[in-house]
């Protein structure tokens, strides 16, 4: 039984086949999306963590600007927040919401653990989600401890 415990949650957890945070190769043909959305750090985190990103050239030689939007969700895929963005040229503290960057680079979003009321999030797996210019969103997991 307590294998089957055990077995039940790698799978949950996405661990069996790849290392937390490696990137899966990408199928040939496809596309550069043009940027990463790196692993939080701290994670687990207690009570705040920052997410970065990279914007890459191709991505603004191709649209002119990138829309970039963050959000977490729970692990009922339920929106719980959106962090803020870090080094917005726009300003600091907006919400990662379809924010328009002009120029590549490295940047952070910051989540402060907090959900959309203002209220601490429980301890367990969030996701974080970033999508740029309406393109295929790039996730991860992340995980709050009390």
């Amino acid at each position: 039984m307590r294998r089957i415990i055990c077995v039940g949650v790698f799978l949950c957890f996405g661990v069996v086949g790849r290392a937390a945070g490696q990137e899966r190769p990408a199928p040939l043909g496809e596309q550069d999306p043009g940027f990463t959305l790196e692993q939080n750090y701290p994670n687990p985190f207690n009570p705040d963590t920052r997410i970065p990103f990279e914007l890459y050239e191709s991505l603004f030689t191709e649209e002119g600007s990138a829309t970039v939007s963050i959000r977490i969700y729970n692990i009922l895929q339920q929106f719980v927040a959106a962090p803020v963005a870090l080094g917005f040229p726009g300003g600091e503290g907006l919400p990662m919401l379809q924010l328009e960057y002009t120029s590549p680079g490295e940047y952070e979003a910051h989540w402060d653990g907090r959900d959309r009321t203002g209220r601490q999030v429980a301890s367990g797996v969030y996701f974080v989600q970033m999508v740029v210019n309406g393109r295929e969103p790039v996730i991860r997991r992340m995980f709050v401890t009390r």
